[in-house]
């Protein structure tokens, strides 16, 4: 047992080496938690959270003094009823940028094995798009969450008034011993979602490992310009 513990305690750290938060976005995450944005990109969301343009070249999801934003589970996309999705009660089966995915030889992003995050809110109101401040589809984003940053891609969009949502296999990155799954998400608001509004944060067909397997993989992809993107801060 205590040889597997300290096994568990090393496998663990390694994980948080690579992923620790560089300090410049610590930073960001600690001066910014406190207070409320003051260059708001739209309205209040439903979960109390605005999209927020106080950081240059980004947006990210900003919520009431000392909150960001939560982690609900969005299953949409390619397989969306397998593995820890078979219990959404909403999950669609396709993303908003399928047609781009296509073109990168998979049918759609798959949120068991993609980190992607849902950004913007179309059809209800308040409503906002990313891609008027900029964002590109399919780009990168950087997600603090657990006092680690992992990266995903914009994959999906909401239709209604929620914010806060990521795939699957970002909230395992993310929570790994919270059992998350289409039907439970991370409701504490702590989560800093930061999109990118440059067009040197789209990896393209050739930029990410689209094919991958395996979360990991595919996260190990994006990570070198996920790590520029971020130290450009």
């Amino acid at each position: 047992m205590r040889s597997s513990s300290v096994l568990a305690a090393v496998t663990l750290g390694a994980v948080a080496s690579a992923y620790q938060l560089p300090a410049n976005l610590k930073k960001i995450y600690d001066q910014h938690k406190s207070g409320t944005c003051s260059k708001k990109l739209s309205g209040t969301f439903s979960g109390g959270a605005t999209y927020c343009g106080d950081l240059p070249n980004a947006i990210f999801l900003k919520g009431s003094s000392g909150n960001y934003d939560n982690m609900d589970i969005d299953c949409d996309g390619a397989n969306n009823s397998a593995g820890g999705c078979s219990n959404d009660p909403s999950g669609q089966g396709e993303t908003a940028f399928k047609d781009t995915v296509k073109t990168y030889g998979i049918p759609d992003l798959d949120a068991n094995i993609h980190p992607y995050v849902v950004f913007g809110n179309e059809g209800a109101s308040p409503s906002f798009n990313p891609q008027s401040k900029g964002m590109k589809p399919l780009s990168v984003m950087a997600v603090v969450c657990n006092n680690q940053v992992f990266y995903g891609v914009w994959g999906d969009t909401n239709g209604f008034t929620s914010t806060g949502e990521a795939s699957l296999a970002l909230g395992k990155l993310c929570f790994p011993n919270e059992g998350l799954s289409g039907d439970n998400g991370h409701d504490p608001k702590d989560v800093l979602y930061i999109g990118f509004t440059s067009s040197s944060a789209v990896p393209g067909k050739s930029g990410a490992n689209w094919k991958a397997k395996k979360t990991a993989d595919f996260e190990s992809s994006i990570k070198a310009l996920g790590d520029r993107l971020v130290a450009a801060l």
